[in-house]
């Protein structure tokens, strides 16, 4: 009887001893296939971003073949109306070669020979459509109209050019793509895209970006707030495009206001608000500021998102607008000045004028055309380099930073102001 329960007792720890190792191999095959997993999901990592490094890499390089200085011959090939006094103008290159990439929202630079202009007009017009078309460039141009206040003036210099004159297959010399005002593609980020009529041309850019990436490599899933403000369906800009992408991307929200609308405009299917873009708008649909914005449009409208995104609390970084004008930028940064005389005196050394400042121009470019001198420009907001006139004696202050900012011995002319007494070489 001892024996026997000696044999049981022999028998059960046996059994209790194999069920154990029996469990620590299954627990080790289990750490071994979460170890072999993990090294898995990390080799793959690696191999990810080997390739995303040696993609950059070819892109860096295929940029620099392809980068041109100057003015670059192009022919345009299509001239599409888009909408009420918008035309979008397809660019292929003259010489057949390669074209570089560019960031979605920067522009391109031209320079228009029109008849009766005694010397080539300098223009900016932003690239609407991504990077991702490696054959040709697209700029989208509004006839400019004369202002209200002043009917009787005459149109849009630039913009009756290319509506009036400039046909398919004539020949235009343009720079290569730049600007400050971009979309990263690289970053997954949230976005919200506002823009305001034919101010949405780069927001354009920046959308077709974003949906293109997603739907050709699978790599983003991006999430996208686009508001778009229009009179009505007449001056609303690729309306069909923009409608098949965001019912094509769940990760993009449309929300279009029209501030006119006419009986025929359905609410809800052409648009979705009445009235304009605005900041209470913007509070009501998204839901938290944790968003990088994007804006373009009018100064007013441009002034009301970027004191409203500092005042709800958006950090700086996460704000970037493009400016139409000199004038936008001042009311923007704070630096419009209300002073009405001034004792610095500015010589333009060329027209052999001697002038006092007066600081509610805003520009030196603003001053000088005030008082009949023609001075070279393109944007007028310091992202073109066209309006760089030498410094023969005295110091200037500059409205806001650019990339294009000369040295000391000349200065940007649309975003600067004289600090002493000033003599320009125009």
């Amino acid at each position: 009887m001892f024996d026997t329960a000696i044999g049981l007792t022999a028998l059960v720890f046996l059994v209790v001893l194999i069920r154990y190792v029996i469990q620590l191999t299954d627990n080790n095959k289990r750490l071994f296939a979460i170890t072999r997993r993990g090294y898995e999901l990390e080799l793959e990592l690696t191999r990810a971003q080997v390739h995303q490094a040696m993609d950059q890499t070819k892109r860096d390089v295929r940029e620099t073949e392809t980068m041109w200085k100057g003015f670059r011959r192009f022919q345009v090939i299509f001239k599409v109306k888009e909408a009420k006094d918008i035309v979008s103008f397809y660019l292929v290159p003259m010489d057949g070669r390669p074209l570089p990439s560019f960031l979605p929202g920067q522009f391109l630079t031209f320079k228009l020979n029109i008849p009766g202009q005694k010397k080539p007009v300098i223009r900016c017009y932003s690239l609407s459509d991504s990077p991702n078309h490696p054959d040709y460039y697209r700029v989208t141009v509004k006839r400019q109209s004369p202002p209200p206040s002043a009917p009787d003036a005459p149109p849009g210099l630039s913009s009756s050019y290319f509506h009036d004159i400039l046909n398919e297959r004539e020949v235009i010399d343009v720079k290569a793509p730049s600007g400050q005002f971009h979309l990263d593609p690289s970053n997954d980020s949230p976005v919200v895209l506002i823009g305001c009529g034919v101010g949405i041309t780069p927001l354009l850019s920046m959308l077709n970006s974003i949906t293109e990436k997603d739907s050709s490599n699978k790599l983003s899933n991006r999430e996208t707030w686009l508001f778009l403000g229009c009179h009505n369906r007449v001056d609303h800009l690729m309306k069909e495009h923009i409608e098949t992408i965001t019912s094509a991307h769940k990760n993009v929200s449309l929300h279009v206001c029209y501030s006119s609308p006419r009986a025929s405009d359905i609410l809800g299917k052409d648009y979705q608000h009445k009235g304009r873009v605005t900041m209470e708008l913007l509070q009501q649909v998204l839901p938290s500021k944790n968003y990088k914005y994007y804006f373009c449009g009018p100064p007013k409208m441009l002034e009301d998102f970027n004191q409203g995104l500092n005042a709800w609390g958006v950090p700086e970084k996460n704000i970037q607008y493009e400016a139409f004008n000199s004038a936008a930028i001042n009311k923007l940064t704070g630096t419009e000045s209300t002073e009405t005389e001034s004792s610095i005196k500015v010589t333009f050394a060329q027209s052999q004028m001697t002038l006092p400042w007066n600081p509610s121009a805003g520009s030196l470019l603003a001053f000088a055309e005030e008082n009949g001198i023609m001075l070279d420009f393109g944007c007028r907001v310091g992202k073109c380099g066209s309006c760089a006139t030498s410094i023969e004696r005295g110091l200037v202050n500059y409205l806001v930073e650019s990339a294009k900012k000369p040295d000391g011995r000349s200065c940007l002319t649309c975003i600067s102001v004289p600090k002493t007494d000033l003599t320009l070489n125009g």
